[in-house]
């Protein structure tokens, strides 16, 4: 009866799928793409571009990371693509695993957080998109490019913040259930 504890219905199989193969992506293009990235550019990261909110400060950061350094960042954003799909699909479906595992009252006040990853995903995209338009023609872009770019990247990062932020407090709380329940 213990060990019936531990099977998974196929739905929770497909979400721990989902769950690997989104970790194994974000690993690999984090090891291999963003880390060297960011070590072959020096003073300003990819954040930085990312929050430059305008024109003025893209050409500081481009100035300063030369030629070279803006094609490695623009490499980088294109792989951005396929980081997308891995954080998305991990965070979705550590989401929803705690999700349905939780009690009414967690489930109430996350009603629509398991969204929340797919629209970081959605603004990521813009954001790429408009960081791509700038990086390879900063002078045939519209002025307002950065500050939508750096609205965007606001917006994906506070979504992902508050789907963090659900997934732990409801992680803690269940696991909190459990142990009351075994004690």
């Amino acid at each position: 009866m213990f060990l019936d504890k531990f099977k998974k219905s196929p739905q929770d199989k497909i979400l721990y799928l989902l769950s690997l193969v989104g970790f194994i992506i974000v690993l690999l293009v984090e090891i291999l793409i963003f880390i060297p990235a960011e070590t072959a550019v020096s003073t300003y990261g990819i954040l930085d571009y990312e929050f430059a909110w305008s024109i003025d400060q893209v050409v500081s950061i481009f100035v300063e990371w030369g030629a070279s350094g803006i094609l490695i960042q623009i490499n980088a954003i294109y792989w951005d693509f396929l980081f997308i799909i891995g954080y998305v699909s991990l965070a979705f479906s550590l989401i929803l695993l705690v999700y349905h595992r939780s009690g009414e009252t967690v489930q109430f006040y996350g009603t629509y957080i398991p969204l929340t990853p797919l629209l970081t995903g959605v603004f990521d995209i813009i954001e790429n998109i408009l960081l791509l338009s700038i990086g390879n023609s900063i002078t045939s872009v519209p002025d307002y490019f950065p500050l939508l770019a750096s609205l965007s990247a606001t917006i994906k990062f506070g979504l992902l913040f508050v789907g963090i932020i659900y997934f732990a407090i409801s992680l803690l709380i269940l696991i909190i259930n459990k142990l009351r329940k075994y004690k």
